[in-house]
């Protein structure tokens, strides 16, 4: 359910609201049973039904309705939500670890996961810069990447969560080829046909052929998408990202592929805010997130949007089953 503080609680609770939000699944919770009816009380939404103690909690596939795996990490009497805390960070980090361990024993099926807060984290002494680096470590895999998805918009990600004087120094041609290979495997599944991508280059004007950057276009990006070309890969690009994103360009084209966070973020956020899921490719297992964050300002108000949420849940759903 995220951090216990912000708005994954709310979320969680709006999902179980209507079946039909999560249909061909059953939704459990990995969260705090405690924080879960004081939401409930003060938003005016049902507590939930069915609770089970963590340590008790077994093959998650004997359960056929909505669950609430209880964890009793939090001390409701003594817990402030709406602000970053370290109980807040550990307990999202305990959820969240123990549901990877769950899907990769087999014990479920795959994670959609509510937010977290970075901050939180690293007052817990965990210090990683997301999820998505979590899971890789957690399911020991050599590759992963993060991509956002909607009916309007679909971009992955050569970097995401480091500054930006970082950037240039973590573009290779190795990179991008993995992530032009994980986006593709993605979107067969997603779209259910071969995609076409579009890749944008990292400076102004995509370089302009050297004038802007270190020839980072002719030197990296070129090179990756000539390789991904020969591969049979309908690709295009490298491409100015300020034309990237144009309405007449985006049906053109299954995927965008980004060199950094914010290339992709902010148009994608711009166009389908509401309705994006976040994924990480390349991992053994399945996993879809919401596609915001805590949102500590309007915390335990009722005002969050859950439409994220059944995205998420709707896009694992579909993911497990291939």
């Amino acid at each position: 359910m995220g951090d216990p503080g912000g708005v994954g609680p709310e979320v969680c609770l709006q999902l179980l609201l209507d079946h039909n939000q999560y249909a061909g699944t059953v939704p459990i919770i990995f969260g705090d049973a405690a924080i879960l009816r004081q939401v409930a009380h003060v938003c005016g939404y049902p507590e939930p039904k069915n609770v089970v103690p963590f340590h008790q909690a077994m093959d998650l596939h004997s359960l056929k309705e909505a669950t609430v795996v209880d964890f009793g990490t939090i001390d409701i009497g003594n817990f402030t939500h709406g602000q970053v805390t370290a109980e807040g960070g550990e307990a999202s980090y305990q959820y969240f670890t123990h549901a990877i361990d769950f899907v990769l024993a087999g014990k479920a099926d795959g994670i959609t996961t509510g937010p977290i807060n970075k901050e939180a984290l690293h007052a817990a002494k965990h210090f990683y810069p997301g999820h998505t680096e979590i899971l890789i470590e957690r399911c020991g895999s050599d590759s992963g990447c993060m991509m956002l998805t909607s009916e309007e918009l679909t971009c992955s990600f050569v970097t995401t969560h480091v500054g930006y004087r970082d950037v240039p120094q973590l573009l290779t041609i190795e990179r991008i080829d993995e992530v032009i290979d994980l986006t593709v495997a993605a979107m067969r599944k997603i779209r259910k046909r071969e995609p076409r991508l579009l890749v944008c280059g990292l400076n102004p004007h995509a370089g302009e052929h050297g004038l802007f950057g270190d020839r980072e276009e002719e030197r990296i990006i070129v090179p990756a998408v000539e390789g991904a070309r020969a591969r049979g890969i309908h690709i295009d690009g490298p491409v100015p990202p300020d034309t990237a994103f144009l309405a007449e360009r985006r049906p053109l084209y299954d995927c965008v592929l980004c060199m950094y966070h914010d290339q992709g973020h902010i148009p994608l956020k711009a166009l389908a805010f509401d309705v994006a899921v976040n994924t990480t490719l390349g991992l053994p297992i399945v996993r879809t997130s919401v596609d915001h964050g805590t949102a500590f300002d309007i915390a335990w108000q009722g005002k969050a949007k859950v439409s994220s949420m059944i995205h998420a849940v709707r896009l694992a759903r579909d993911l497990v089953s291939h």
